[in-house]
């Protein structure tokens, strides 16, 4: 009960010279976008203004980072909420010009309340290349995201690009955009970055592959054994 009480009680911060009420909860949320923004610019993840991260904060609201912002300088208070149409609702800053493609993702996936879109070098190479990373090239991968796929082209912040994407979210925790980059997701905004570098790690060992000219090392027997790991991991057994 105690606990419960803890979650609903209401913070006062300063936004624009007024006070605005905020649930622990989301105080909670808006620290760990802060942290997760600035562990993809240390990484090299993002550069510049790129990028953007959200958390689903309930069934109509879901807070973001806002645009022409570095991931390196946000801080909590910067977050911006909008509705499931994507209209702001609280935040002195606009949301991410790429929030329509977050909202496909969360419309089509009540399971996850995490998404990071970013530009990883290695991964964002494949994508630009037009080459998905559908080869099994080490058990972590199969074990984690399996095959991860490649959308078609679209520009960048428009619905074209939602549309894309649609085909394979419900499949998939990670997609790569060709000509773009990557957006993962997950049931919390952490495992969506955990999938964020999963993706990254994957296309590096695949790149490594494809430079020894070495063919792929998990053969369909094995990836269907690690498959059925995967399936009962899931399910607790």
């Amino acid at each position: 009960m105690a606990s419960d009480v803890l979650n609903t009680t209401a913070l006062s911060s300063l936004v624009a010279g007024q006070h605005v009420l905020r649930t622990e909860a989301e105080q909670t949320y808006r620290q760990d976008l802060t942290l997760f923004a600035k562990m993809l610019h240390q990484r090299h993840y993002v550069s510049g203004c790129d990028g953007n991260l959200s958390v689903r904060l309930d069934a109509q609201r879901v807070l973001t980072t806002p645009t022409r912002m570095s991931k390196a300088l946000l801080k909590p208070e910067d977050m911006v909420i909008v509705d499931i149409d994507g209209r702001s609702l609280e935040g002195v800053l606009a949301p991410s010009s790429e929030i329509g493609m977050h909202l496909a993702i969360y419309q089509a996936r009540p399971d996850v309340s995490g998404i990071v879109h970013a530009h990883p070098i290695v991964a964002t190479g494949f994508a630009c290349a037009g080459m998905d990373l559908s080869e099994p090239v080490c058990s972590e991968l199969v074990l984690t995201l399996g095959r991860i796929p490649l959308a078609p082209f679209a520009q960048p912040g428009t619905p074209e690009l939602s549309q894309c994407l649609r085909p394979f979210i419900k499949d998939h925790n990670a997609i790569l955009m060709q000509g773009h980059g990557v957006v993962a997701y997950g049931e919390t905004l952490s495992q969506a970055y955990l999938n964020m570098e999963t993706v990254e790690h994957a296309a590096a060992i695949a790149m490594v592959i494809k430079l020894l000219g070495a063919q792929t090392t998990v053969n369909l027997e094995q990836v269907n054994g690690l498959v059925e790991l995967r399936k009962k991991s899931r399910h607790g057994s």
